[in-house]
This record gives structure tokens, C-alpha cells and sequence, in this order.
């Protein structure tokens, strides 16, 4: 007898390959969606892929819906606006959940789904992200199937390959090797011998070549930004998602955006991740080195300290905490002068911004960093003695011998 209907988040991978055969083995009608960012790293397989898998899975209904527009608007946009990671490292490439989880919630409406299901596995911070969005957007029975997997199973994911194996369905190398999660801001890996704190292999990899593949020549391209949005690459107008797409492709062969993260989550242990994230990399530091030359000396200061409590938020599955909308209203009216050119260069690995063009530059005629300045030596030697006055007044008092 059925229990009812239940949306599943559906990528294709092995996890949740594993949640619809659990789900329809419990009883459950499985209704899978494939959220579609239309970009490289959108997906392990083309969305007509993903359907196919998800029928010879025993899913009863399957949705593909195209959120690249959604995504650049929802997540990329305040992003590149904050500017800031998770612990300075890590450039929130799990932020598609949030948008994930929204677009389940619709289809559960539509669909009358009793439950929204995830393949979050018990032991990470994506159960927490999942979990807490669902509650906070309308309530619907959370189900984590892969949180079932027995305590004495061991190895998880050989758990899964096993069970799936077992019941005549094909598990793909790839599957075997890493939990992947990728979307159009990046890709991350995880497992084998990155979750045992080695060196990643050249196999973790699909957006980035490695040093020895990189072009012999330098790459330089101008983003321009209208109110800390990037709209145009090189002068050509361009929408948000192929914008990113093109950075993902571009810097991605000169391995821009490739690292490894190892930070603190919220079960309490360590995660260890290789990610790579070349059109966010490059997108953030044309974005901070404007931002840097149109801001105040105190919105340099403050801003930066704001945006991270955004980062945290979103890292630790609070985005639906109105908070998060609250902080991300202060840097949108930041971004009003965010305007400008700004040229990137890599040669590899790296990137730099090394030109920015402004009309909202803090500068004037006549005054240049330690070049030219329209100040008289005795301005200068009595703003010294002001600026300096409070340590040299500790230092005359408490001189008393």
C-alpha cells in the first residue's frame, strides 16, 4: 500500500540513485526534479540523462526545470556582492540547495506531494540546509533515506553501490570513485583520498585542467559592472548565467578556482573538500578590487565583517533566516556606486585584476599615493603629530623615572 507521494531532489548520482529505489521500496510514489542550471558543471549528465535515469530508477514522474536565470538572480548576484567566503576559503558552492529546496516545495504544491525527500547523508551539513528549508517553507515531511543506511553498514557509498548493484542497476565508474555535487557556480568532490586528507588526484576534477594542460599564453578579458552586477564581458553584453559560464570555461583551462577546503561544519567534525569554482574566483576579485576603489575608507572596513555573518549563514543552512535578507538589503545599498571596468589576467592558477576603469574612483587631480599630493609640508607634519599624539602621550606619562 502506498504512503503517499514524495519529491525528490534528483541529480543522477549515486546518492540519490540510492534514494529513489529506497524510497519506492518503503512504498513511496517517487516524483524526482532535476534542477537545470544550463552551464558546464550544471550537472553530471544532460537533463535528458537525468530523466532517463530517474524512470529506469521507478521514479513515476519526473520534472526537469530550468533555474539558470534563478540561480545568477537568488544566488550568484548577493554573492559576488558579499564577497566574502566560508572562512575566507570557501566560495559557497552549496548555496544552489537553498534554490533547490524552493523549487521542491513548488513542485510538492502541484504535485500534492505528502513529503520532500534529499540524499543528504547524516553525517554533513547538507541535511541541516535541507532540512531547515523545508521546514521554514512550508512545512513538509523531511525525508533523508540515505540517514537510514544502517549504523554497522560501513563505507556509505559502497552501501549504495552495493545495494544498486544488487538490484540489477548500473553504478557508473565515476560514482564510485567520489560524491560529486556540481551546478554552475562550481564543482566539489569529496571521498577517497580526500576525505583521508592526501593529495586529490587529477580525477577530481571537470572545470580545471592541471598545471602541465594550462595555455602557453596569458588570458585578459574586462567585466563590466552595473551596481555590483556583472553585465558585459570584453564590452558584449551578456546574461548572468552564460557570463558565468564562459568564466567557468575560460579561466577554468588556466586552473583558476581549483583548491581544497578542510573546514569547520556544523556536526562538529572537519570537512574535506576539493572544489573547483573558476567563474566565481574571477568574478569575485574584479568585483572586490572595484569595490575597493569606489568605497569609503569605513565601508572598506565594515562591509567585510557584515558579508561574512552573510557567508556563515548560508554555509550553516540559514538562509531562510530573515537575517539573511536583512544583511543582503546593507550590501545591495553598498552597491550603488559598484560601477566600472575591471581587466582580469591569469597565466595560470591565479588571477588578478590589474586594470579598473571608474567613475566613482576615489581620486582627484593633483594627489597621488606617495607620487604628487596638493598638501603643504606642514599640513603633513601636523597631521603626522595629531595621528601620532595618543602613543606618544603613553609614552611620556608612564615615563616617570
Amino acid at each position: 500500500m502506498s504512503k503517499g507521494k514524495v519529491v525528490l531532489a534528483f541529480s543522477g548520482g549515486l546518492d540519490t540513485s540510492y534514494c529513489v529505489v529506497w524510497l519506492k521500496e518503503q512504498g513511496w510514489d517517487v516524483v524526482t526534479y532535476f534542477v537545470d542550471t544550463a552551464g558546464p558543471g550544471s550537472a553530471e549528465a544532460s537533463p535528458e540523462e537525468v530523466e532517463a535515469r530517474a524512470k529506469e530508477l521507478g521514479a513515476v514522474e519526473h520534472h526537469s526545470v530550468e533555474a539558470a536565470g534563478r540561480l545568477w538572480d537568488e544566488i550568484v548576484t548577493p554573492l559576488i556582492r558579499a564577497g566574502e567566503w566560508r572562512q575566507g576559503r570557501y566560495p559557497l558552492l552549496c548555496a544552489d540547495r537553498y534554490l533547490i529546496v524552493k523549487l521542491g516545495v513548488e513542485i510538492a504544491k502541484k504535485t500534492g506531494a505528502d513529503a520532500i525527500a534529499h540524499g543528504c547523508t547524516g553525517m554533513g551539513n547538507d541535511q541541516v540546509r535541507f532540512d531547515r528549508s523545508i521546514a521554514a517553507l512550508g512545512g513538509f515531511k523531511s525525508l533523508a533515506p540515505i540517514r537510514e543506511v544502517p549504523r554497522d553498514a560501513g563505507n556509505v557509498r559502497e552501501y549504495e553501490r552495493k545495494y544498486l548493484e544488487d538490484r540489477g542497476f548500473e553504478v557508473p565508474a565515476s560514482q564510485k570513485l567520489y560524491t560529486i555535487n556540481q551546478n554552475l557556480l562550481g564543482t566539489t568532490f569529496s571521498g577517497r583520498e580526500i576525505d583521508d586528507w592526501k593529495t586529490p588526484s587529477d580525477k577530481a576534477r571537470s572545470l580545471t585542467k592541471p598545471a602541465g594542460d594550462w595555455p602557453s599564453h596569458p588570458l585578459e578579458l574586462t567585466i563590466q559592472f552595473e551596481n555590483g552586477v556583472a553585465v558585459a564581458i570584453d564590452g558584449q553584453p551578456v546574461p548572468g548565467p552564460d557570463l558565468l559560464s564562459r568564466l567557468n570555461r575560460e579561466f577554468g583551462a588556466y586552473g583558476v578556482g581549483y583548491g581544497t577546503y578542510t573546514g569547520d561544519t556544523l556536526v562538529g567534525l572537519k570537512g574535506r573538500i576539493a572544489f573547483e569554482a573558476p567563474g566565481l574566483i574571477a568574478l569575485e576579485a574584479a568585483h572586490r578590487a572595484l569595490e575597493q576603489g569606489v568605497f569609503t575608507m569605513a565601508q572598506n572596513d565594515f562591509k567585510p565583517m557584515v558579508a561574512r555573518k552573510w557567508a556563515d549563514l548560508v554555509y550553516d543552512g540559514g538562509y531562510f533566516d530573515p537575517l539573511r535578507s536583512q544583511i543582503e538589503d546593507f550590501i545591495t545599498s553598498t552597491q550603488e556606486r559598484v560601477t566600472g571596468n575591471v581587466t582580469l589576467m591569469t597565466s595560470g592558477g591565479r588571477v588578478d585584476a590589474v586594470e579598473i576603469t571608474s567613475d566613482y574612483l576615489l581620486r582627484r587631480d593633483g594627489a597621488t599615493y606617495a607620487q604628487a599630493a596638493d598638501w603643504t609640508a606642514e599640513e603633513a607634519t601636523g597631521f603626522i603629530k595629531l595621528v601620532g599624539q595618543s602613543a606618544a602621550l603613553w609614552t611620556l606619562v608612564g615615563d616617570k623615572d
